[in-house]
């Protein structure tokens, strides 16, 4: 969770969202114990002039006045004698001004108890630790029963910047014909269809169900009614293309059958809601720009008994468990008995719940758009993959070995399932290389993981910042693309200080592995064949460049054998169009512009006119599939992409070429125009158009336009053939 080294701590927006803070002078009173870093980006719990919004960036955090200038910037972070984090802040030009923002008292008392509940259900749930770049919402829209009108009143009062709409959806057909405000303002929907509506009130004559086929009846006439409904749900995302996120059902927490022997058969109601779940799960898929969310599976890790209330209500309810009014009032309706307050005997985690769903959708919302999405993740050797040292403790002859049970395993079927998604893993250890190879048989038992598995492997007594450079290097990455897992404090420290955007876990083994797979950020939207081959494309392309070491480049190029695949797409719908929309949404280095686009603004480009040009490269080392876009509007490029993996091979002036001949093709040999941004990262694109023929004709504080005049050629490399 916190790593330290000799006192200091690396800032997160995690830590800093996870509890109130005091907040005041640094050695004078206390203004506020109830300032709290909101997750809309503005200081919540405490009202005053100058404090108004709040920003993390590279470990340090900011605070704003109303009109955005720099009040407070955090100077040093620490942990005091009660093991609460400290952070000190000052006002930029004024080293005589010093506040400090200390945890909370309440959480200070936490961490002394060791409260074995201190992640928090959604932090456990969607972990926060490789997240860097804050989510910021606009507008949401929540359709669905009484269960969003209470997600509705919970979410407007704790995130009160961000406009939550809220629309009665208990029947088909019951939506209006548009959304309460305009489609694009939303940054999502998020759907709930009643259970209740599904399975219709016969369910409560339970002895209906040992009658021949009724229970077969209730299961077809569901998925029925789940088509009309889902259809009728989904009509602004078809209409508009808003992403959409749908919840699946709760299943009740226990069988509901007439007969142990009858449990999980036809006649069992959770059977059929199970059921009803995989239905709605294949029917979301078929849309467009949506996802299901299985708001079960939260519930089921919460504990259904602290939320659910189909020990009160009857089962097709499934909302959250609460108490009448009528009830708490004895006097109104007397008893013997009186009705105790209802938190005596059913605790409630509502609120974990709710903070659960809404995490949930952020965490989708996050993967889907790509945000601080990880490429690579570089793992030390010595206690991070296995217990103690290797060269140490796993020599013949000792009398007996670390055992690997728990989190070792963990971390080694979790390293393949991060290659499973395309994120390439790699090595990084300070050791000897011939030792490591020689024993590794004897720690890896059983044999789950090899050398062989890793994309690069980095084992030697060189400093471990050198290492991880040449493998960013190798990968043709970005150092905020990468998580490295050390268990060394100091070498954390050492690499995070070497390269800053670089994320850094390990401290505490038990966590690493719920990071690495849960955290939105290691996760896919949707898995293509280039995540599926990029482990693949890259260890050629570290044997690409090998070769390429041994040539001159003419050399080089005449004996590539590469051919450049184009391909038009059309439509949102063609099945190219999910990596296209992904090489746009995570590509730094070659785009022309730096734009991100939703699915939503693509699809309108699409629909106006605009045309999207892909292209897939192959070589005599291997095929890089689908690696490259291009946008384009009349006779005008609007954006330009490209995978840095195929870099060095002329491949962007090739593409570029043929972009201007499938222009010209239609209008004759007319001017083509071009536009590029500055960012940043876009260095490797900066010269294309002018390296191509194009003649730059106005730059404006990075902001280029170029044309290529009627006529004219572009630049066209004789190397490369087009493979139709």
């Amino acid at each position: 969770m916190l790593d330290s080294v000799h006192g200091k701590i690396e800032l997160t927006e995690a830590i800093l969202l996870r509890n109130d803070w005091e907040f005041g002078h640094r050695y004078g009173n206390v203004v506020t114990s109830t300032f709290r870093f909101g997750i809309s980006g503005k200081i919540e719990g405490y009202t005053y002039k100058e404090e108004i919004t709040w920003f993390i960036r590279d470990g340090i955090v900011g605070i704003c006045q109303a009109n955005g200038n720099l009040i407070w910037q955090s100077d040093d972070v620490f942990y005091d004698k009660r093991e609460r984090i400290c952070i000190t802040l000052r006002t930029p030009g004024n080293s005589n001004s010093e506040f400090i923002l200390m945890e909370s008292l309440e959480r200070s008392m936490a961490l002394e108890s060791k409260s074995i509940d201190s992640l928090g259900a959604a932090n456990f749930l969607f972990p926060k630790d490789l997240q860097v770049t804050p989510t910021r919402f606009r507008r949401i829209l929540l359709v669905g029963s009484c269960l969003t009108a209470l997600y509705h009143e919970q979410l407007s009062q704790r995130a009160p910047d961000i406009i939550f709409d809220y629309l009665v959806f208990n029947f088909a057909g019951s939506l209006p014909e548009n959304p309460p405000a305009s489609p694009d303002e939303y940054d999502f929907q998020y759907v709930q269809i009643p259970l209740r509506s599904i399975l219709s009130d016969r369910i409560i004559w339970a002895s209906s169900f040992n009658e021949p086929g009724f229970a077969e009846r209730i299961l077809v006439d569901g998925r029925g009614i789940i088509d009309v409904m889902l259809a009728s749900a989904m009509q602004y995302n078809v209409a508009h293309g808003i992403l959409t996120f749908v919840s699946n059902f709760f299943v009740p927490q226990m069988p509901v059958a007439p007969s142990l022997a009858l449990r999980n058969t036809p006649v069992d109601l959770a059977f059929i809601v199970r059921h009803l779940n995989d239905y709605i799960s294949e029917l979301v898929s078929k849309y467009k720009n949506a996802y299901l969310l299985d708001v079960n599976a939260l519930a089921d890790s919460i504990g259904k008994r602290y939320l659910l209330d189909d020990q009160i209500y009857f089962h097709s309810h499934a909302a959250i468990h609460f108490q009448e009014n009528i009830d708490r009032n004895n006097e109104r309706v007397p008893r013997i008995d009186l009705i105790p307050p209802i938190d005596t005997f059913y605790e409630s985690k509502r609120d974990d719940f709710i903070t659960a769903v809404y995490d949930q959708m952020t965490a989708a919302y996050r993967t889907i758009n790509q945000i601080d999405q990880v490429k690579a993740v570089i793992f030390d050797l010595d206690n991070t993959l296995w217990r103690g040292q290797l060269a140490e403790h796993y020599r013949p002859g000792l009398e007996s070995w670390p055992n690997t049970d728990g989190w070792p395993l963990g971390i080694w079927e979790a390293i393949h399932h991060l290659r499973a998604r395309g994120i390439l893993v790699a090595l990084c250890s300070k050791n000897d290389h011939k030792v490591v190879e020689e024993l590794w048989a004897n720690v890896v038992r059983p044999e789950f993981l090899s050398l062989n598995d890793f994309v690069s492997v980095k084992i030697n007594w060189q400093p471990k910042a050198e290492n991880i450079q040449a493998i960013i290097q190798e990968f043709n990455i970005k150092p905020r693309s990468v998580v490295f897992v050390d268990d060394n404090p100091v070498e954390r420290a050492s690499v995070k200080a070497a390269l800053p955007e670089i994320r850094v876990i390990g401290a505490n083994p038990y966590l690493t592995r719920r990071i690495l797979l849960w955290a939105p950020e290691t996760q896919l939207a949707f898995l293509t064949n280039e995540s599926i081959k990029r482990e693949t494309m890259v260890r050629s392309q570290i044997v690409r460049e090998e070769t390429r070491s041994t040539m001159t480049r003419d050399q080089f190029l005449a004996t590539l054998q590469c051919s450049v695949t184009l391909l038009p797409i059309t439509s949102t719908g063609q099945a190219e169009f999910g990596r296209a929309l992904e090489l746009i949404n995570k590509t730094n280095q070659f785009n022309t512009t730096g734009r991100r686009w939703t699915h939503n603004e693509i699809a309108q480009f699409l629909t106006e006119g605009g045309e999207i040009l892909a292209f897939s490269v192959a070589d005599k080392f291997s095929e890089y599939g689908l690696v490259g876009i291009l946008l384009l509007e009349g006779a005008a490029i609007v954006q330009y992409v490209m995978s840095c993996r195929v870099l060095g091979m002329e491949v962007e002036e090739f593409v570029l070429a043929r972009a201007v001949d499938m222009l010209r093709a239609k209008d004759g040999a007319v001017m083509v125009a071009a536009s590029l941004n500055e960012t940043s990262d876009n260095i490797a694109c900066r010269e294309l158009y002018a390296k191509c023929g194009f003649t730059m004709i106005e730059n404006n504080n990075g902001t280029r336009l170029y044309r290529l005049e009627a006529g004219r050629e572009p630049k066209r490399p004789m190397h490369i053939h087009a493979k139709e």
